[in-house]
């Protein structure tokens, strides 16, 4: 029987065992430890949106929104609150218990910053959990932000911490992993989690879960699958390769190893569902993911949207996560 007390002492090597394991046995462990930790059969919904679009400085190679990506997305300002707070009441009556908001900014700007506080409260007033992405922060800003109320504070990081200089030039794991603290010290709950699909290795991927495995979890570990986009240096690098596209089950694996490498975290099933077969999505609930991004669009980047959820979920039998603290169980079955 899995032990399903949190560890962040995982090592490597157990982390590659569970990969390694024949891909019914992982599915029922990943599936035993979900149960003992999350309510079966729901899922949350999120929305993303884009409240400041292109023109960020920063270099990551995945990213259509940095200047030096040739996507033909052009910089725009900041959302004004209200149209922010319009669309979050659009995504409440949509189904999302969660609004998230990213901006394409290497830090925030100490200006945006009465806007930003706005837009949480805004939100949070409506009944909906808060999740931010703003790039870097500052201490001074995590308090700003915490103090508003928000929940969530999402700063991926990426990949693994060999693979991460291949990817990103313009800051450093060790800055990723600053804000983070930043964050946490803040009292905001942490989003990080990266990017499979940019031609990593498998090693890669067991060392990006270690890296999230032995931090303090974070309580909502996106995985995304590469969107290969015309004018990014991934998108143009792997464009018409066979490393294009991650192998279906070697994702679903790497999203059922962090199921049991995370017990407690709720796992996002982010970018890339668009090209993922029902079968896919189907096996990476199976294999623990318990969150996704609805709608039509994420930041930039296509998206499944609503109508397609509602009818997978329908024939999963899989039902929408009501809004609620983080941390609500229930009992693993008899």
């Amino acid at each position: 029987m899995t032990d399903m007390t949190p560890r962040t002492d995982w090592t490597r090597e157990e982390i590659s065992a569970l990969f390694d394991l024949p891909f019914a046995d992982l599915m029922f462990e990943a599936q035993t430890v979900h149960r003992a930790n999350h309510p079966r059969n729901e899922v949350q919904l999120s929305t993303l949106l884009s409240i400041k679009t292109g023109g960020c400085p920063e270099d990551c190679g995945y990213c259509s929104q940095s200047a030096s990506a040739d996507s033909g997305l052009k910089a725009e300002k900041l959302m004004d609150v209200r149209t922010v707070l319009q669309a979050a009441a659009q995504a409440k009556d949509n189904g999302s218990g969660r609004f998230c908001m990213g901006a394409a900014w290497r830090s925030p700007k100490d200006r945006d910053m009465p806007a930003i506080i706005e837009m949480v409260k805004g939100v949070r007033q409506m009944g909906m959990e808060t999740c931010m992405t703003l790039g870097m922060l500052s201490e001074g800003q995590a308090k700003q932000l915490a103090e508003a109320g928000l929940d969530y504070y999402n700063h991926n990081i990426d990949t693994s911490p060999e693979n991460y200089a291949n990817v990103i030039t313009t800051r450093t794991f060790e800055d990723r992993i600053e804000t983070l603290e930043h964050v946490r010290s803040a009292g905001i709950n942490v989003c990080c989690g990266g990017i499979v699909g940019m031609g990593e290795t498998r090693e890669d991927r067991i060392g990006f879960l270690h890296a999230l495995g032995t931090m303090p979890h974070p309580e909502s570990v996106p995985i995304n699958a590469l969107v290969p986009v015309k004018g990014t240096v991934l998108g143009d690098m792997l464009a018409d390769t066979p490393l294009a596209k991650i192998d279906e089950i070697e994702f679903v694996r790497t999203v059922a190893v962090a199921r049991i490498v995370m017990p407690q975290s709720m796992v996002r099933l982010s970018a890339g569902r668009e090209s993922m077969s029902e079968a896919c999505q189907a096996l990476c609930f199976m294999a623990g993911a318990n969150s996704i991004f609805t709608g039509d669009r994420l930041l930039t980047a296509p998206n499944a949207g609503d109508d397609k959820d509602s009818a997978l979920f329908a024939k999963l039998g899989v039902v929408a996560m009501q809004a609620a603290p983080h941390g609500h169980l229930e009992e693993a079955a008899e």
